[in-house]
């Protein structure tokens, strides 16, 4: 399947999209929360809100308000270690630099913080090939709102329509539906393609690669 219209931008949610931080994460929340939520609590209560904010998930997930300390304890954690549990998905790297060599516009639009966000795209080779950033730190609103994605498109200078947004969760898809872009899922997401679906992801991506085809450049996805 092809664009319906020339894409000029093409926008990426970070972590479970382009970067494998899935594991990472899942450990995180688990040593943040130990002692203060039931032992039988896991993975299976965690991914559903994967891709919100931090905060709203420690404050989901413990009962509390003030959640500083788990904050701390999840980030003290999730640094240390980093470096030797991420990594980009399948494809990601090629992709993204065809995109780039192609002449398309390449945004990160994610609920991480600004500082981590570079530490990861720096640390696995990406970073060069992205012509903006909105980080949370970067916004008042986090999605779905539509605030970054739309300010990712105002920063590149491009139209909502002529703009794909690839994410892995539902805040991705709806917030690119409420700022004007093309919502384009990825079936590698935790939370499984059907819920992108029914998000109102246009798109659905196997491979990344695939994401090439979609874009109108010759050879992608074969």
């Amino acid at each position: 399947m092809t664009a319906s219209r020339k894409i000029e931008a093409v926008l990426f949610d970070l972590d479970g999209t382009i970067i494998d931080t899935n594991e990472l994460i899942i450990e995180s929340f688990l040593h943040a929360l130990r002692g203060i939520v039931p032992e039988s609590f896991g993975r299976t209560h965690i991914i559903p809100s994967m891709g919100q904010p931090l905060t709203m998930q420690l404050q989901q997930f413990s009962g509390r308000q003030d959640v500083e300390d788990l904050t701390r304890l999840y980030r003290e954690y999730n640094h240390l270690r980093h470096d030797e549990m991420v990594s980009l998905f399948p494809g990601v790297e090629e992709t993204m630099r065809t995109l780039h060599e192609a002449g398309l516009k390449i945004g990160i639009v994610t609920t991480k913080m600004r500082a981590g966000s570079i530490r990861a795209l720096e640390l696995l080779g990406v970073y060069k090939v992205v012509d903006t950033l909105v980080a949370l730190d970067d916004v008042e609103h986090a999605k779905p709102h539509p605030e970054p994605v739309a300010k990712a498109i105002a920063a590149l200078e491009v139209e909502p329509s002529a703009t794909f947004m690839v994410g892995d969760s539902s805040v991705d898809i709806r917030s690119a539906i409420a700022a004007g872009a093309v919502p384009v899922g990825v079936a590698w997401s935790l939370k499984g393609a059907d819920l992108l679906y029914e998000s109102g992801a246009v798109h659905m991506l196997h491979e990344m690669n695939e994401l090439l085809t979609l874009c109108g450049i010759a050879g992608g996805g074969d």
